[in-house]
C-alpha cells in the first residue's frame, strides 16, 4: 500500500505511546481514523489533540481483550467509514515476573490476554471484512524484541510477543496462498519512550493480584530499574511510526527499530536452533 489519503486506519492502543504516535502519522497521512483503547480519559483527550490538527476521527473505548469489544470496533468503524484499510493490533501491556513459576495465573492471564487475545481478536474480526472488500489492505501487529530473543523475566511478556510474531508470519503465509490484497507486517521495537512501564493503571480489578503489588528480588528488581531507565530515554514514538509506514509503503515484514540492539541476541539464539546449542543467555540481560 503506497496511498494512504481518505482511507480507514484502526489502531489499539492509540492513547499513548506507539499507537497516539500512530495516531498522529495517520492524520498527517490524511487518513480517516479509528482511534481505540481501554483508557476512556487518554483516549478522549489524544483524540482531542489529534482532531484539533484537522483529522477526521472517533475513538471507541475498546477492552482488545474481549471479542465483543473488537466486534462493536469493527462494526462502529463500517458504520462510520464504510470500510478498513488498515489495521494496527498494537494494544500491549508489560507483565514483570521474576521467573516462569512465580506471579500468578493473573499475571498470565492478563498478558495473553492483551498481548495476544488482542491480535487474534483483531485478525479474527478484521480479516473477513477486508476480504470481502476486494481491495488492497494491509495489517501490523505490534509485537516487541522481546517476540525475537529470550530474555530472563517478564516470561508473560515474552511468551506473549513470540506468540505474536508467529501469529503474524502464519498469517502472511495464509493471505499469500488466498492471493489477498492483504499485506502483514510485524512490528517488532525495542526499548521506546512510552508509558508501558506503568501498565498496572489498566489491569482489570478481576486480574489483580497481591504478588504484583509486593517487592521482587533484588535482581529482578535491579532489572526492572534497567529497563524502565532504557525506556526512559528509549527512542521516540514518532521514529517508530515513521518507520512503520515505511515499511507498509515497502510492504516490508519485520519491522525492526532497533537493529543494533536485536540482531546479535537473534543470531545468537538463532545459531543455538541451527547447532542444536543449548539456549545462551542474550546479552545485557542481567
Amino acid at each position: 500500500m503506497k496511498q494512504f489519503e481518505d482511507k480507514v486506519a484502526v489502531i489499539t492502543g492509540a492513547a499513548s505511546g506507539i499507537g497516539k504516535a500512530i495516531s498522529m502519522r495517520c492524520a498527517q497521512e490524511k487518513m480517516k481514523i479509528v482511534m481505540a483503547d481501554i483508557e476512556a480519559e487518554a483516549l478522549k483527550k489524544s483524540a482531542r489533540e489529534i482532531e484539533l490538527s484537522g483529522a477526521d476521527l472517533i475513538h471507541v473505548v475498546t477492552d482488545v481483550s474481549k471479542e465483543k469489544d473488537m466486534k462493536y470496533l469493527a462494526q462502529t468503524t463500517m458504520d462510520t467509514y464504510g470500510a478498513v484499510h488498515l489495521l494496527f493490533n498494537n494494544a500491549g501491556i508489560a507483565v514483570s515476573t521474576p521467573s516462569s513459576w512465580e506471579g500468578s495465573i493473573s499475571d498470565w492471564e492478563w498478558s495473553l490476554g492483551v498481548n495476544l487475545w488482542g491480535v487474534i481478536h483483531g485478525i479474527r474480526t478484521f480479516v473477513p471484512i477486508m476480504l470481502e472488500q476486494h481491495i488492497q489492505c494491509h495489517i501490523v501487529n505490534t509485537s516487541s524484541m522481546a517476540g525475537l530473543m529470550v530474555p530472563p523475566g517478564g516470561s508473560p511478556y515474552v511468551v506473549s510477543k513470540h506468540s505474536v510474531v508467529a501469529l503474524s508470519e502464519v498469517l502472511y503465509h495464509e493471505l499469500t496462498l488466498r492471493d489477498a490484497q492483504i499485506g502483514v507486517s510485524v512490528l517488532c521495537p525495542g526499548f521506546v519512550n512510552t508509558s508501558i512501564i506503568d501498565s498496572e493503571r489498566n489491569r482489570p480489578d478481576h486480574l489483580k493480584n497481591a504478588f504484583s503489588q509486593k517487592k521482587q528480588n533484588n535482581a529482578h528488581e535491579a532489572r526492572i530499574k534497567k529497563r524502565q531507565k532504557a525506556i526512559e530515554t528509549g527512542m521516540p514514538a514518532k521514529r517508530v511510526a515513521d518507520a512503520t509506514f515505511n515499511a507498509i509503503r515497502h510492504n516490508t515484514f519485520y519491522i525492526i527499530t532497533h537493529a543494533e540492539e536485536t540482531m546479535e541476541p537473534v543470531h545468537i539464539r538463532m545459531n543455538n536452533i541451527l547447532n542444536g546449542q543449548n539456549p545462551t543467555l542474550p546479552p545485557r540481560s542481567t
